[in-house]
């Protein structure tokens, strides 16, 4: 039996049903949203139990309340396969009148809200999941702590036991937590399985339109080239017309992407937009980024090896485990993660922007000193920019590294931070 690792939504999802009569656990497919929810469920329902499922369907069409009843906070996983059970919740919530009774989880798919009637505002709350950070993992030794440099934290400590072979090797495993535990060769066909499962089937139930899965193969494998990008659809387009022999209009692109955001295998950065001292206009687009690298190198079909024969393409990939790890910390800290570019050409791979107003600016670079000395310069020239009489000072400038073994503030003040050691 696999061991439970603590998750950082552990803490979360215990916040969120303290404020709300049920919990709603969305995101990736294999990302542990149910083993997540089993931790701190009361009584369990299984929807899709084979023996039991479709006399779950039935009951939900002529009795749904009977399935509600149990031990609270009660667990109902795969709930989308009985849309109806969402009205039953709201109606049990506001009768209770007792907060924390339901957690519902379930497959990436969207449920039929043709079968739903409120929205649930008021009674429900939402809960992201992504796969796992490397602090999760047990990659990160979790030395330095994000939220420690948003409370200003002078000098800080922190080293990171990963060389260049097993970072490589961490961005293709991805974070899917069945596959930590498995020895390399298998743990990196989880991804490529997960990869092929989009292709021919998941895309497909989004929403319930069959696609063409060497298109689908052609827009991954672009997408996954354009990582760390503001690049529209008509782009995308372009570029598999130059790389393949069949080309894809820039509606399909639309369609294709807006199927893989709904099952949360797409997650694009929105832009900051802050004060500055003058009038730059501000680039709004957003930053093409899968939520796991693991996607973005079997879309690729490359492994360990060839990241490390390409440096540059393992930049980009490293990026994107960056802005994963980054998403699941800024969660704990009630923050979103964004990205800034102007006119001019100054750009910042992520903010972390928290709700009281504090932020971030961060570099994330794959490692070396002439990159390091980039990426310190470019958050200087970003700092000067913001106008502070507007809004707070950025309580810390980061390059994030992939490389290096310690942590350590420079004398210009920028924290040079490996990922190996970086906790929420």
């Amino acid at each position: 039996m696999m061991r439970y690792r603590k998750r950082i939504a552990d803490d979360i999802l215990k916040r969120k049903l303290e404020g709300k009569g049920a919990v709603l656990i969305e995101g990736p497919k294999w990302c542990g949203k149910t083993t997540t929810a089993e931790q701190i469920a009361a009584s369990i329902l299984y929807m899709d139990d084979p023996e039991k499922k479709e006399q779950n369907i039935t009951m939900s069409e002529l009795s749904p309340k009977r399935l509600l009843k149990g031990a609270t906070p009660r667990l109902i996983d795969e709930w989308q396969l009985a849309p109806k059970l969402w009205d039953a919740i709201r109606f049990e919530v506001d009768h209770r009148g007792e907060l924390g009774q339901f957690i519902l989880t379930g497959s990436a798919v969207p449920a039929d809200t043709r079968e739903i009637t409120h929205s649930g505002t008021g009674r429900f709350t939402w809960l992201t999941m992504r796969p796992m950070s490397l602090y999760e993992s047990g990659d990160s030794t979790g030395e330095v702590s994000l939220k420690e440099l948003f409370s200003g934290t002078p000098d800080l400590e922190g080293s990171s036991n990963l060389d260049i072979d097993r970072l490589a090797f961490l961005v293709c495993r991805g974070g899917w937590p069945q596959a930590v535990d498995m020895r390399e060769e298998i743990a990196l066909d989880q991804a490529q399985d997960y990869y092929d499962a989009v292709i021919h089937s998941d895309i497909n139930r989004a929403d319930n339109v069959q696609k063409n899965p060497e298109r689908v193969r052609r827009l991954m494998r672009s997408y996954a080239r354009n990582q760390g990008g503001q690049v529209p659809n008509t782009a995308l387009a372009q570029d598999i017309a130059a790389n393949d022999e069949t080309s894809i209009n820039e509606e399909t692109v639309a369609s294709y992407l807006n199927a893989l955001r709904k099952i949360f295998v797409v997650e694009d950065m929105p832009a900051w937009n802050p004060n500055l001292r003058s009038k730059t206009a501000i680039r709004s687009s957003d930053t093409r980024y899968y939520i796991d690298p693991s996607i973005a190198a079997a879309a690729l079909g490359i492994g360990p090896n060839d990241l490390v024969n390409d440096l540059k393409t393992f930049g980009f990939l490293f990026e994107t485990l960056c802005v994963r790890d980054l998403r699941v910390f800024a969660d704990a800290l009630n923050g979103e993660v964004y990205h800034y570019r102007d006119k001019d050409g100054q750009e910042c791979d992520a903010v972390i922007h928290l709700r009281n107003g504090r932020y971030g600016l961060i570099e994330i670079k794959l490692g070396g000193d002439r990159l390091i000395e980039e990426g310190a310069k470019s958050l200087k020239v970003m700092d000067e920019k913001i106008d502070t009489d507007k809004m707070y000072a950025p309580s810390f400038l980061m390059v994030l590294t992939g490389t290096g073994d310690f942590a350590y503030r420079r004398k210009d003040g920028v924290y040079v931070i490996p990922i190996g050691c970086l906790k929420n």
